[in-house]
């Protein structure tokens, strides 16, 4: 399936298209490693919460930016 036939869906055939990708991925046993480059920023923003640097704000908040 091409991005062009995807694009073309309506929003049932979208839905239902990814449900079927979800559920083929979510039978087979496949494991995924995360990026090395993601456990790092991970471990960046623990440090700052355990330091007291860390700055949170509330979804409202975000979606406002």
């Amino acid at each position: 399936m091409t991005i062009t036939e995807i694009t073309k869906m309506n929003a049932a055939e979208g839905l239902q298209t990814m449900e079927a990708i979800w559920d083929s991925f979510s039978h087979d046993q496949i494991e995924v490693k995360s990026p090395e480059w993601r456990k790092d920023i991970l471990s960046e923003r623990r440090k700052k919460i355990e330091q007291g640097k860390a700055e949170f704000i509330s979804f409202a908040d975000l979606k406002s930016r």
